[in-house]
Formats: C-alpha cells, structure tokens, sequence
C-alpha cells in the first residue's frame, strides 16, 4: 500500500510535478525549434511526455495534440515489450511508425529514450512528430493496405548505447522523398528526449531523489481522485448517439454507446459503418485518444493528463467496423474520421450535460498535402512534398459562439501562408473567413475560412484530398441550425472530389470553402447587438 505523503511532503511534490511539466515544454519545445517539416514548426503537430520505468504517462507537455498524446500514452508499454527489458541500455534511442503500436498511421513517427540514473533504469521519455512523407503513394487516402501507404518502422534501435543504426538510417534514406525533412525530424524527436532527459535529472539530483516512483504514484493519486470526483458529474446509465460523415464516396454512420459507471465511462462502437476500402478507417486506439479527450475536456479541463487520468476511460469495437481498423487495413489518413469520434461522443453525453456540451464543429482538418511536379515533363524540376494544415469553424457552445477558423479536436495551429510559401513552388492567393458559414442559433457557429491555392514557378499538383463535411455539414444543437458544408472547386468552377489523387495544373487554382459549426439555440433568442457586431465584422450578410 502506497504510504499518503506528509503535507510538507505533499507540498515538494507539488513543485516537483510543476517542475516535471517545465522539463516537459523545453522537450516540446526543443523538437518545434529543431524541427525540419512545418507540421511540427509552424503547426505544433506533436507530442512529449515523460513515463515511469512501467511505461505509465506521468505527464505531457501542454504543447501538443490529444490523437499524439494520448496514443502515445498507450505506445510506451509497446517499445518496452518489444525491446525487451534486458535490451534496454543507458544511450539508447527507439523508435517506430507502426499504426497499431503507435498513433495510428504511418506519417507519424514515435520516438522513446530510456532514463538512467547510475545503471538503474527509471523511466522513459518520448515524441511523436508528423512527417512530411514516409514513401509509398504518399499521404493520402487511395491505398488498400498498409503495405501501398509507406514504409512501415517495427519497434527498433535508432541508436544503441549512444551509437547511430546507420543501417537504418540508409534503409529510411533511400524509402522517402523528402529524405533531409524526414531523417531532421527523427534527429529532432531524439533530441528533444535528449533535453528532457538531462533536465529530469538536473531536477532529481537538486530535489535528492534518485528515481521517479513516489513522485508518480503523489501524480497518480492526486489525478485518479480528481477524475472520479469530475465523473461523478454524471449519472450513471447509457447514453447513445450516431453521426452521418462523407466517407469515400458515400456516407458512413458513425454510432457509440457511452456506459457511465462508478468505475469509469466506456465507450462501444458498434453500429459504425463497415471498414472502407480506402485509407481512412481507423485503429481503435486513436477512437479512444479523441474519445478520452472529448470526455475530459467537459468533465475536467484543467485536470492534468496522464495514466490516470485516462485509465477510467475504454472502448470497444467489434472487428470490421470503420473505427477498429486491422493490420494490414489501410489507415493513412485515419485523422478525417478519427476526428468526429470527440464529437460523436458529447453528443451523447449531451442530455446530461446541457450546459457544456457544444454543437457539432467543422472537426476533421482540412489538410492540403501535395506533391509539387514539373508541369513540362522536357523541363526537369526537383520534386517537392507540401503540406499545409486547415481549419474550419467550431461549434457554438451553451453561453458562447464557436471558435472561427480553429482546429477541434485536434488542436493544431493552421500554418500560416508566408511559411507554407516559404517551403516550395506555391502561392496562397486568398485566405479569408467564409462568411455565413457559422450555423444560426443564440449563439452563432464558428466560421470556416476560404483559401485559394495555386502552383507556380512552372509546377503542377498532384494534390491527395482529404476532405469532409461536405455532404454531411456539422449539426446544431438546442434549436440551432446546422454549420455551412464545405465546398472545393477549381478556379474555373470545374468540380473536385473532396477525396483521393487528382491534379491542379500549372494554370489553375484549386479554391477550399471549409465548412462552418452548427449554432446552439433558438436564432430568434441572439441578442440583437451580437447580430449588428456579426454584421459589422463581415460574419454574416
């Protein structure tokens, strides 16, 4: 039985735990500053943490997204069961982008590096970045198999007792397009690690504590009684609710059923769509990432995440259905509709929480991912991958509009277009908030935006769409009315699918309407001076 520490005790810990998520943003940090591919340096798509010598979460660093933070919560167990504990060496760096191991597809790499003090082994740090190309069709949504998506990293070295796997190295090399972007990355995540490491023991040696448990269990403890007292907010029972998203090429159904008990909240898909044919199913444990996020966003906000936290929070799925895909199931671009299962399941938990849960939002990005060729195939011009992140509009909450232009439930920042120019043979000829495409209620969905995008310097794109609600807008809630759909045309008003490989020649532009959130209430209770400012600031016409 763990000992309750005294309050002094309980006091240094607290400073500790302060201290531990200190550490934790200086490794985020040092991965944004040191990375090469601007989904992680301008759009902050990562996630660190540090873990116990078990493999639990012991905290995260805030800078982050909750489908890398909390999947790769579940990843460290994985690294240490595969390297094998009498494998790991103080020196040692590991790493894998395996889907099911990992974050759920390829693109995202996970690095973990085991702490030493002395040769006794304490913990783990590790981070996880989205990279620009991991070979194969590149990012996008049209393979049939994990096999066409990219080369696929088991759990293994990227170092040894501080020795390089050149090997391993060469094999990534000569497997990806963007081979400098990508092995920077990887050297970005080991670093980061690397500055998190030497930091914990700068705080260990200064606090004169050689290891991490009695500070982990003080973290544990404190976190398991806040998350239970915050699930207490809700009755016990079942709560249901299902959701029509895109697809590729026709509408799927997303459906869960929430048990709330006195043990914890779990969360059973069945009634979901069956798997796709094409690249955007999803591995169950990034259902449960956004699942587990959107639960502790409205029960508890400022409650820290770590093991946990998430531990009262499960799932399940029967196999076969699009939210438990199965290796070698295509996975890609698994964040289009891994992104809806946050809101599929507040609106669940809607009836007992009226107050917090919002209306349905935009949810999935809108990423732009191209692949920038020569447009005269007699003029040879180096190859060059984009990509670029893009939101459309929240959904209104009970006491508040939604949130323009801004990316839930992942939390990405949209990359700015000076940057996205910056990278490769691209112009961003407009960006602008769409008017009229947050839903009408009392209060009034978050807008989508409108960007305009074009090759140049004598390139074409050949562009992988990624795109939904586009037949499937984002549903008010209370009497508001639902958000805009989405829209992606070219420039000469010629139609474009909102899914797979298509291309933008050298004198076109492809223009994104990105669709809006639903609004929450009764239209005719909006306070008349929120309708003349919406007027005034171009929102609604």
């Amino acid at each position: 039985m763990t000992t309750k520490p005294t309050s002094a005790k309980a006091v240094e810990f607290q400073i500790m735990w302060n201290r531990l998520i200190a550490v934790l943003e200086e490794q985020a940090l040092t991965l944004v500053r040191t990375a090469f591919s601007t989904s992680v340096r301008e759009a902050g798509d990562l996630s660190a943490g540090v873990f116990d010598r078990e493999g639990r979460m012991v905290a995260q660093a805030v800078t982050g997204t909750p489908g890398h933070v909390n999947t790769m919560a579940a990843a460290v167990p994985h690294f240490i069961n595969d390297i094998g504990p009498e494998r790991i060496y103080p020196g040692d760096v590991y790493l894998t982008n395996d889907p099911w191991k990992g974050t759920g597809h390829l693109h995202d790499i996970t690095v973990t590096t085991p702490v030493f003090v002395g040769e006794t082994l304490i913990g783990f740090f590790a981070s996880t970045a989205h990279v620009v190309d991991v070979g194969g069709r590149g990012y996008g949504p049209d393979a049939r198999e994990i096999y066409e998506e990219g080369i696929r990293i088991p759990i293994m070295k990227w170092a040894e007792r501080g020795e390089l796997n050149g090997d391993l190295v060469n094999i990534l090399r000569n497997n990806v397009r963007e081979s400098d972007q990508v092995i920077g990355d990887i050297h970005g995540l080991a670093a980061s690690n690397e500055t998190g490491r030497r930091r914990l023991l700068d705080t260990l040696d200064e606090f004169k504590m050689t290891d991490l448990e009695e500070l982990s269990e003080f973290i544990f403890d404190r976190t398991r009684t806040a998350t239970m007292t915050a699930l207490a907010a809700v009755d016990k029972g079942v709560y249901r609710n299902t959701m029509q998203v895109d697809g590729y090429n026709e509408t799927l159904t997303l459906a869960v059923e929430l048990t709330v008990t006195d043990d914890g909240m779990h969360a059973d898909f069945t009634g979901t769509s069956p798997l796709s044919a094409f690249g955007i199913n999803v591995p169950i444990t990034y259902a449960q990432a956004y699942f587990t996020y959107g639960m502790l966003v409205a029960l508890a906000p400022e409650l820290p995440n770590n093991y946990a936290s998430l531990f009262p929070f499960t799932v399940s799925a029967p196999p076969g259905v699009i939210l438990n895909a199965q290796d070698p199931d295509p996975v890609s671009v698994r964040h289009v509709i891994g992104h809806f299962v946050t809101d599929l399941c507040l609106g669940a938990i809607a009836p007992a929480l009226p107050a917090i849960v919002p209306a349905e939002g935009a949810g999935a990005l809108w990423n732009f991912q191209a692949s920038a060729r020569s447009a005269d195939p007699d003029v040879l011009l180096p190859p060059v991958e984009l990509l670029m992140f893009n939101s459309g509009g929240t959904g209104a909450r009970p006491t508040l509009d939604g949130l323009t232009a801004t990316a839930f439930p992942s939390g990405v920042m949209t990359m700015s277009a000076e940057a996205t120019e910056q990278i490769g043979p691209i112009i961003i000829w407009r960006k602008e908030i769409r008017e009229n495409s947050g839903g009408a209620g009392e209060f009034r969905g978050g807008l989508g935006q409108i960007i305009e995008i074009g090759p140049t310097d004598g390139y074409l794109f050949e562009f992988s769409a990624m795109f939904d609600r586009v037949e499937n807008p984002a549903r008010g809630r209370a009497g508001g009315d639902d958000g805009a759909a989405g829209r992606v045309y070219l420039d000469d008003g010629s139609p474009f699918a909102t899914k797979g490989k298509q291309t933008v020649p050298a004198d076109r532009r492809v223009i994104l309407e990105l669709p809006g959130g639903g609004g929450f209430g009764n239209p005719t209770d909006r306070d008349p001076q929120a309708i003349a400012n919406d007027t005034i600031q171009g929102y609604i016409t």
